[in-house]
């Protein structure tokens, strides 16, 4: 097959995985446009030459649509629809010499600290010159901000550290300075992302800084939301929550994967709590600010749950009434201490549980939705779906939480825009609403 010759590469790079894995596609955007090298993200065009798949390893799921992706750009490699395929992110890293032997079409693999070698095999340099400058791939008016990279919490179910490496967190000049660029773009939300975010700044300063970081994000001109996500329940800094509590543009929210309620479970889990500290905590965070939204998300399924134990979780969920939670199954993951037991659990019983947990949240998510009829909250619109602009309250983070539709008829506003919405409907995961007059 003849592959089609170019003058000069154009670049696409293709993202999978989470929001971290995004800020790692916009550094390599931004490095590649920055030495002059004509590149897309998710590009639609059939005219890039190169493609650089940015993998996902986290669960099997995610590793299968790596693999799947990757086999699709081999296709089209073989068909001469491009000519070079890089592979690189969470998969990569960890899989490489096991990838390289399967796919030898790809043409390198790369892991998640190889930015520079990467770049190298692209024709570009890596300048420094560019550190904190992003090309945003989001909606224009958020982004996420990547605090630290790493973890160095010991669970016993998760390979994050076999592919980010130990925490390691970023200064808090660097990060108020990269704000304040994505602010002068037009940035309005600050996303503050990590594997761990409460353990931020305890490497470089000695203590945790998280609160003082909220704090010196929140003073950024421009920055009208700032919100925390992937905070660890271990150890959680109350001082955030006073942050949270004394600066208005600070949302009321918080991203706090619990995992689990069962002591047992949790043991095993090496989460480093246990079910009344949990609850103990949320209590404590919800008499601290009481108008706070939290998200959590659970696992069903690891090695010796027992029917028990699930109905332990699903009480505590009950009990709890997150105002956002998330599920996902147990996902046997080689070099991780769980993977030296039995996954015993038959995959349809832990689709059974999730199913059945995710159920009971729908009911607590209807019935907290409904408390907001007739009241008036502050929206960011996101963007139009056929008749409705459609957007968020502070207590909902993009792609993961409820959003807020409103018709089009004659409102008039631009994505990207605040405006009051009275709430006047309200669904399992979705709230409907009018424009109040200024």
């Amino acid at each position: 097959m003849k592959v089609r010759s170019h003058k000069q590469n154009k670049v696409n790079i293709v993202t999978l995985g989470c929001s971290k894995n995004t800020v790692d596609s916009e550094v390599l955007l931004t490095q590649l446009q920055g030495n002059e090298i004509a590149a897309e993200h998710q590009g639609e065009s059939d005219d890039f030459n190169v493609v650089v798949v940015n993998t996902c390893g986290f669960i099997e799921n995610a590793k299968q649509e790596s693999i799947e992706t990757i086999l699709h750009y081999i296709d089209e490699k073989e068909s001469g629809n491009i000519e070079k395929l890089f592979v690189t992110g969470c998969l990569s890293h960890r899989y490489k010499d096991d990838l390289q032997k399967e796919m030898p079409e790809v043409d390198a693999f790369f892991g998640t600290m190889e930015l520079p070698s990467l770049l190298e095999n692209l024709g570009a340099d890596y300048k420094k010159d560019l550190l904190g400058e992003r090309r945003t791939t989001t909606p224009f008016h958020f982004a996420y901000l990547k605090i630290s990279e790493g973890c160095d919490r010991p669970c016993s179910f998760c390979a994050i550290p076999l592919m980010r490496g130990k925490h390691r967190s970023r200064s808090i000049e660097s990060l108020v300075e990269e704000a304040g660029k994505l602010a002068a773009k037009g940035v309005k939300e600050i996303m503050l992302i990590a594997q761990d975010s409460t353990y931020y700044g305890l490497d470089l300063y000695g203590e945790r800084k998280l609160a003082d970081l909220m704090k010196a994000i929140a003073d950024v001109e421009g920055i009208e939301w700032v919100r925390l996500h992937y905070a660890f329940p271990s150890g959680f800094p109350m001082d955030v929550i006073d942050a949270i509590s004394e600066h208005p543009n600070i949302c009321n929210y918080l991203d706090i994967p619990l995992q689990h309620a069962s002591d047992e479970v949790l043991k095993v889990m090496r989460r480093g709590i246990n079910e009344q500290k949990s609850r103990d905590l949320i209590s404590k965070i919800r008499e601290r600010s009481p108008n706070i939204a939290i998200r959590t998300t659970m696992m069903v399924g690891h090695p010796g749950e027992t029917e028990e134990e699930f109905q332990k979780l699903c009480q505590f969920v009950k009990d709890m009434r997150f105002e956002r939670l998330g599920v996902f199954t147990y996902s046997h993951e080689d070099g991780t201490h769980s993977y030296t037991m039995a996954d015993d659990i038959p995959e349809e019983v832990k689709e059974e549980r999730a199913a059945d947990l995710m159920e009971i949240q729908e009911q607590i998510s209807l019935e907290t939705n409904r408390e907001r009829i007739g009241s008036v909250v502050q929206v960011l619109f996101d963007r139009i779906e056929q008749d409705h602009f459609v957007g968020r309250t502070e207590w909902d983070s993009p792609e993961v939480d409820n959003e807020i539709l409103v018709p089009i008829d004659n409102n008039y506003m631009r994505i990207g825009d605040f405006r009051k919405v009275k709430i006047t409907d309200a669904s399992e995961f979705d709230l409907f609403g009018e424009i109040c007059e200024e």
